[in-house]
Parts: structure tokens; sequence; C-alpha cells
């Protein structure tokens, strides 16, 4: 019996009606021996704007070579790493037990930058990452641990709409009550506990799990001002009893003398009593203060009695857990506080406290009774309330959120792009929805729309277009994509409502209008932002989101480009057309590449110039590959976060503290590699070959296969094959690159293809293609450079499209000469020594240079600085310096700019006709002209 279609598959199959759907479930007539798509390998929903659509990741195989081994790699971490890890800070947020899973650290880490800020991203990304990868392998590893995350952050969402509820662990006598680091919880008693006496012993069992200062047991005050508390560990690291009526500078204290020791129960007590203060840990009396006149009864009532907070909003909250918490009207003897070292306080002569005493063994709820005969029950609850909006999902408080609604400035020590965080989170979700049809994925990703609509729409216009416009802080990443996405799933109004409260006007009516705002713009900011007005787009048809994204791509392409296809110094850009000027260490931020990847890919969609697929393979095949170190690892992705252009720059594959953006983006490229190997066009006439890649397209809306075989860039073309049962009819779109310019041949079956292949553009075979044909393209490289705008003497080798950088731990340029044995075709490569054995590795003297898209950590140069100071031709010296105009150009670059030359007569044409022209301008002397005429007539060149 068929099953019925699942609610993702009708989703799908009404969104891309007229489009070509590349839905899961053949038509009628599918040649025979294709199988549908595995369930996870569907793309998004095609647009109806979109003039061609991609095909889903299980609908294109990759086959051996570059990147299935890239992707190998990634896969085996994938497959290793324990998501529970992930989950911790999500949990810990909701109060719920952790399992003893150690959080990632880094930016997913309490104790990582800007306070752990951003914790919960990563696990966007990861989600991310498995969803793509089930996908493309359909493995029940990868949507097994999917389907554990989903699971856990539904019972997370569940535990955040509900008051705290009380997590219990073993405790010195019986169960006792836990704080999970990252909960934000504490125990709010109510009014009376200290009873204004005038003597008082405080006692509890705590059992700290982490090291932070001025974490408190108890803090019972109205503010900073009247108050008294009992830290585990003050700025020395060791206890702390203070009572004050006139801030910090009128504490009558008490330090220990050691700090307790994490993980272990220890005891603690106070008395007060008689002018005298003493301070017990674990019955032992280590601090003793005769001059303690303030006692409860100095103090008055207080508004505030808690454990585990302070009133001190920048001390932590306390992490460990508290077993017996009592109060007692007196000054305990010594001898009593010792009997507590080895019983529970009811069965000490001392008895329960009379003003206070919590057991702590409750096992549910939030209510902790009081055993002292008061009835003052304790209640737990979070510091920051709880969610505004049942929808709220995250590793860590709203309060990021608000405090966003107030500010003016960035500090992203106190809200670190909250929105961003979201994003990934929702990105995830929807992922994880798209390739497991996980209803509780979408469900969760909905509510997350709904409370941020929630949240923003009730915002001033004002108030939003600031909170955009702030660095960092205001980041929001790709969040409109995503947003638009959820909106086509669910068809909500608020939905695409609030996918529009992004716009940040000033931004996108600058890049309408084509004027250039970007200097000193944060990058990866703002280019995910265009990616969204390009989905805003197709949602609303309003043109200025498609022109703002168009003309932004060519300010950064190639503008603000390096050869690699990054961009950034620094993480921000710098004016326009300075490339040289901006090389250093912390060039090319890895999510910048990944992001102008997906606006090249969404742009396309719209228009298909080629410039979009030139620029996606030179990202591609150099920053996004060369980013990734080529060994695995189970515990980090080892993925660059800066790529330094500078000189003998060493690639950083475990950056900052880890858990960056960059690794959750470089995961996820190692996942995708083969999204935009192949398109069609919107009514399934065309297919476009975008990239040169070993991969197997298996398009079921034609019946058809095809199959590329290739090991380029090793391989200087690929052959495809058309596999299926029947015919198909439909025109195949080869992209020519823009470097091509030595040929571009193509045959079908063996027979040439008439028509004139143009570098930059698409080469068209239109037929019906029956099953066994064979298209050849023929593309030979030609080493060629590349020159910085600005400094045109710094120049970047390329052959074909990888760059090869100098391997060398020299920390200046290299010089480079490269016209000695220079080709009549143009091509520089002659002047290089191939090395053996190792394809695309060359020598010049003594330096060797490698593909940028290996990923050792070798020194490279990727810039090199050009060097020709003799006239040399074929080998053949001219004895003569290379003489150059005002603005560098030299006569060797004008000999060489007439390339490629049919034969040596037309080279020696054009070296007289140069010469001429030199030496008319009184930039080369007679003599000096014939003898480098001479010389071209003398020297031999490789065709």
């Amino acid at each position: 019996m068929t099953p019925p279609l699942s609610r993702r598959t009708l989703l799908q199959a009404t969104a891309l009606t007229a489009a070509a759907t590349g839905l899961t479930v053949a038509p009628a007539g599918t040649a025979a021996g294709l199988t549908a798509a595995p369930a996870g390998a569907a793309t998004a929903a095609a647009q109806p704007a979109w003039k061609v659509r991609p095909f889903g990741l299980g609908e294109v195989t990759l086959g051996r070579g570059l990147f299935a081994d890239k992707r190998a790699l990634m896969l085996d971490h994938a497959r290793g790493y324990d998501v529970n890890r992930l989950l911790q800070v999500f949990r810990a947020n909701a109060g719920l037990s952790t399992g003893g899973a150690i959080a990632p650290g880094g930016w997913e880490g309490l104790d990582g930058e800007a306070n752990g800020n951003l914790r919960g991203h990563y696990t966007g990304h990861f989600l991310t990452m498995l969803a793509q990868a089930y996908a493309s392998t359909g493995e029940e590893v990868f949507a097994q641990k999917i389907r554990t995350m989903i699971g856990a952050l539904t019972e997370v969402r569940d535990a955040l709409r509900h008051d705290p509820a009380v997590l219990t662990g073993q405790g010195r006598f019986g169960s006792a009550v836990e704080q999970v680091r990252g909960s934000y919880r504490y125990v709010d008693l109510p009014s009376g506990v200290l009873g204004n006496a005038t003597a008082v012993t405080l006692s509890a069992w705590v059992k700290p799990t982490h090291d932070a200062n001025w974490a408190r047991v108890l803090d019972f005050g109205d503010d900073t001002t009247r108050y008294l508390y009992l830290a585990v560990r003050n700025a020395s690291g060791v206890p702390r009893f203070a009572v004050t009526t006139s801030g910090p500078g009128g504490e009558q204290g008490l330090n220990g003398t050691a700090p307790l020791p994490l993980n272990e129960w220890s005891h603690l007590a106070v008395t007060l009593g008689a002018g005298t203060g003493t301070l017990y840990v674990n019955g032992t009396a280590v601090a003793r203060n005769t001059a303690m006149t303030l006692t409860p009864a100095a103090l008055g009532d207080l508004t505030d009695h808690w454990l585990g907070r302070s009133h001190y909003i920048a001390d932590p909250v306390f992490a460990g857990a508290v077993e017996e918490f009592a109060i007692w009207s007196r000054a305990l003897s010594a001898a009593e506080i010792g009997e507590l070292q080895g019983a529970r306080a009811a069965e000490t002569s001392a008895g329960p406290g009379d003003l206070v005493s919590y057991r702590f063994d409750e096992t549910s709820g939030a209510h902790f009774a009081d055993s002292s005969g008061r009835g003052l029950a304790a209640t737990l609850r979070r510091t920051w309330g709880g969610p505004s909006h049942p929808g709220f999902l995250a590793a860590y408080p709203e309060t990021q959120f608000i405090l966003l609604e107030s500010m003016t400035g960035s500090d992203y020590t106190k809200v670190w792009a909250p929105y961003y965080t979201a994003h990934k989170i929702l990105r995830g979700l929807l992922d994880a929805h798209l390739a497991t049809d996980d209803e509780q994925a979408l469900d969760l990703a909905s509510g997350l729309g709904d409370w941020m609509y929630s949240r923003l729409s009730r915002l001033p216009a004002a108030t939003l277009q600031r909170m955009w416009g702030i660095f960092s802080s205001g980041e929001y990443g790709g969040i409109v994509e995503a947003i638009c996405d959820l909106h086509e799933r669910t068809g909500r109004a608020e939905h695409l409502a609030l996918a529009r409260l992004f716009d940040l006007d000033r931004l996108i009516d600058a890049c309408a209008a084509d004027t250039d705002v970007l200097d000193g713009l944060h990058a990866n900011q703002h280019i995910p932002i265009f990616t969204g007005l390009v989905r805003l787009y197709d949602a609303t048809g309003e043109q200025r989101y498609l022109t703002a994204a168009k003309n932004f791509w060519r300010m950064v392409v190639p503008h603000r480009m390096y050869g690699i296809g990054g961009t950034s110094t620094g993480e921000f850009w710098k004016a326009r057309d300075v490339v040289a000027g901006t090389i250093g260490a912390t060039t090319a931020e890895t999510c910048c590449a990944y992001n102008l990847l997906k606006l090249s890919r969404s742009l396309f969609f719209h228009e298909q110039d080629p410039a979009y697929m030139d620029y996606y393979e030179r990202a591609l095949y150099n920053q996004v590959l060369g980013s990734k170190q080529d060994k695995t690892d189970a515990e980090k992705p080892l993925v660059t976060y800066f790529i330094g252009l500078t000189p003998g720059h060493v690639r950083d594959y475990t950056p900052k503290q880890g858990t960056t953006c960059c690794e959750g983006t470089g995961m996820e490229s190692a996942t995708k590699y083969q999204d935009s190997v192949y398109f069609a066009a919107a009514d399934g006439s065309v297919l476009y070959v975008n990239l040169y890649s070993p991969s197997t397209l298996t398009w079921a809306e034609k019946g058809v296969t095809v199959t590329q075989t290739t090991g380029y860039p090793h391989e200087q073309g690929s052959t495809l094959t058309v596999g299926g049962s029947g015919r198909a009819s439909f025109a195949l779109r080869l992209r020519v690159p823009g470097w091509a310019t030595a040929g571009f041949r193509v045959t079908v079956n063996g027979r040439a293809v008439e028509g004139t292949p143009t570098p930059g553009s698409y080469f068209t075979v239109s037929r019906t293609w029956r099953p066994g044909d064979t298209v050849r393209v023929d593309m030979p490289f030609r080493l060629r450079v590349e020159k910085a705008l600005d400094d045109p003497s710094l120049q970047a080798l390329f052959y074909g499209p990888v760059n090869l950088v100098a391997r060398s731990s020299a920390t200046e340029y290299l010089k480079l000469g490269l016209y000695r044995n220079a080709a009549l075709s143009g091509d520089l490569l002659p002047s290089l020594t191939p090395v053996s054995g190792s394809p695309l590795h060359y020598t010049q003297d003594g330096i060797e240079f490698a593909p940028f898209l290996e990923g050792t950590e070798d020194p490279t140069h990727a810039y090199f600085r050009r060097s020709e100071p003799r006239v040399v031709l074929g080998g053949l010296d001219a004895g003569m310096a290379n003489p150059a105009r005002s603005d560098g150009t030299t006569l060797l670059d004008e000999i060489w700019a007439g390339a490629p030359f049919r034969n040596k007569g037309a080279l020696v044409t054009r070296v007289q006709d140069v010469v001429a022209e030199w030496v008319a301008a009184g930039l080369l002397g007679q003599e000096e002209g014939e003898a480098v005429v001479r010389t071209a007539r003398k020297a031999s060149y490789t065709p």
C-alpha cells in the first residue's frame, strides 16, 4: 500500500506548482531504474520569481574526489560528536538536568568570549550540518542525532513556559536542591525570616560546582546599601560573610582562610551575638570579629531574602547544590555547630532552626517547606522571571533581547547579537524539519517566529532602525531569509510581517540607489542581510530589495575581494578598491565567503549572470575548501576563522576559544558542496552545469540522470554522461569560466559542437538526449596573475580556477618573475617547474607553489611582489633592465599584454611595435630597443 504524502511533501508540492519541483516522488513516465531521492533530499521550496531552481542535496550525489574527501572529514566529526554537549546550555537555561554533559566551551560556554553571550548559535549550525548530512547520505545516525536534539529542545521550551521546578540531587544526608550553572535560578524566602533577631545563626550545606567569585549562598537586603550576605568566594577566593547598613564601605565582615573545594560538600555557619561574629567552615571556626555590632534587628525589615542570588547585578548566580538551610534566633555554640557536621539539625541538640529551616528534600514543584513551625515556605524562581511569550527558545535568558531595545551603542559583553543566535537556531530547526519531516521542529520554529513577532511588532520603527544599526549587538545574520522560509511553510501573515521588521532602511536605500556606503561596516553583519532581501523580494515583489542586493554584490565583488574569494579585514570593510592596503593577519573571515556564496546563488536564481557562478567557483575552490583542515577531529570541525594573507601566514584551524561562527558555517559548507553544481530552468527546459565536480544528478522530472566524471581541478575538463531509459529534450548550458581564455571545447558522443564559447558565459547544447549520450568538455588551464586593485605589483597566482600559494616561512613578500619562459599563448606556466607526483604543485628557484585549497599548516604566501628586473624573452636575457612607465607598467607587461600570439612571428611583430612606441616616447634608447627585438627573434618559445 502506498503511504500517504507527508505534510512536508504536500507543502513542497503546492509551493512549487509551475516550477520544476524536484519532488521525491517521480512523475509518471520516469525512466525505469530511477528511484526517488531519499526523504531528506528535497531543497527548500523554489519561488515563483525564480527563473532557475536548485536541486536538493539528495538529488545530487558527490562522486569520488576532492569534495567527497573533504566532506568525509566533516561527516566523521558529525557522527562522533555528542550532541548532549550542545544541549547542555539549553537545558541549563531551562533548569533541566544536563546529565553531566560538559558544554563545548568557547563561544558556547559561560566562560567564553563576552561571558558566553552567543551560546546556542552553534547548536543551530550543528543542526543544519546534520540535516544536510542526512539529506546527502541518508545515514540514520544523522537523523537520530536530529531527533535527539529536537526532542530535547522541545523539553527545554516546555520547561521555560512554566515556573521553574526543583532539580534534585544527592545531598550530604539525603536529597538536595541543585542549581545548574547557567540556570539563573534562586530560592526566594518570604519576609520575616530574620525575625528582627538581636542574635542569629545561619547554617547551610553547600556543594559549589564553579569557582566564580562573589556567588552568594544567601543575600538578604533591600539593595546594595542595606544587607547581609554569605558568599562562597570573595575576591580572594575564600568564603565571606558581611553585614552593612551603609553599603560596601560600611561592611562588618568575616573572611575564611581557604577556598571551598569544588564538587564536594562543605558546611558553612555564621553566628552573630553580643558584638561578636564567627565564621565556621566544616565545624571549625576560621574567622572571628569582636566588633560586629550589626544584627538583623539593626537591619530592620528587608525587601529580599535570597538564596543563591546577589543584589549586585554583576555577581554570578550560585552554581552547585544546597542542602538544609536554617536560621536560629541565637548564636549556637561551637559544640552545637560541631554536631551539625554529622546529622541534620533536627537530629542534633540545636534542633531545626526556629526562625526558618529548609531540608530541601522536595523532588518536584517550585516550593520548599519550612520545618521551623513558622510556615515560611520558600519558592524557586528565575532571576529574569520568565519568557514574554510561550514560543521563546534560547540557551540564555530573554534579557539580552530586552536590553537591546534600549541600547544606543555596542557592548557585546552585555548584549551580543541575540537575534543572530536566534537566526542560527531558527535555521537549524527549519533544516531539521525539511530533512526529517519532524513536525516538532517546525512547531519550535513557528513558535520562535511568534515570539519574535510579539517582541518586535510593538516597538516603534525608530527603535528597530536604531537596534539594527548597532555594531555586533544588533547583528541578526540571515534571520530574514530564515523567516521567509518559515512563512513559506506556515503561510502565516505575521511571519512575513516579522521578516520586514528587520529592514535596515538606510542601508537598503543606499544600496538600491547604488551608493557605496560599505566603508567601515562590519562585513559579516551585513552580507546575509542581502540574501534576506532577495527572499523578501520573492515574497513581496518589492523591487528595491532585489536591486539593493544586486548593487551590493557588485560593491564587494571585485572591489573588496581578495584573490581567494574572501573579503573583510579585521572583520570590517575598508574603502572601495583598497585590497593590498587591507592585507593583514585577520583578513578574509570565513563566514563572509560562506555568506557571499549564498547571496551569489540567490541572485543567480533571478538573473543568470555568469559572474555569480564565476565568483562561486573562485570562493568555493579556494577559500572554502582551504578553510577546512585535511584531517578529522572528534572534538572540533577544524575550520579557520580568519585566513591571514600576510606573507608566511599559517592557518589556524582551532580559532579563538572554539565554537565560533566560522566553525559553524564551516560545518555547513562542508556538508553542502554539491548544492550549486546543477540548476534547472523553472520550466524544466534547461539544465545549467555551473561547477565541474564529480557528481551524479537524479533529475526525476525528466527521468534522467547526469553523471559528471572528472578529476577537476586536477583534470582540465569533465565528462558528462546521460542515463535513464528514455529520451529527454532539454538544453544543456555549460559554464565557460571567465579564466578559460585558452579555449573551451565541447563534443557530444565524440563530435565537436559548433559555436564559439566565450569566457565568462554559458555555452548551450540543445538536443533530445538519449541514455549513453556523452558530453566531453575540455578547458585548458593557463597560469595567470591577478593584480591587487590598489597595487598592481602585488599579485596572486592562478592556474585555471586554483589559487597557487608559495610555501615559505619568509615574512616579507616574495619576489617572483614569470615572463622569463612565458609561452606564445600567454601562459606563464613554463616559468614554473612541475613537482613530480604532486599535481598542481610547482617550484621556482627552490620555492614550492601549491593549491590554496589544501588544508595544511604550511606557512603560505597568497600574494607576491612581481619582479621582472631584466628583459628576458624565451629564456634569453636581452642584456638590459626592464624599463617602466611612471604608473609601474613595464616594457614586458606591454609586450605580453598582446598575448596570445598565433606564432613566433606575431610575437616578434608585437615586440617591434611596442619597442617603437617606447623609443618614440623617450622611454627606451634606440640601441636598447634593437637589442630587445634581436632577442625576441633569437629566442625559442613554448606554444
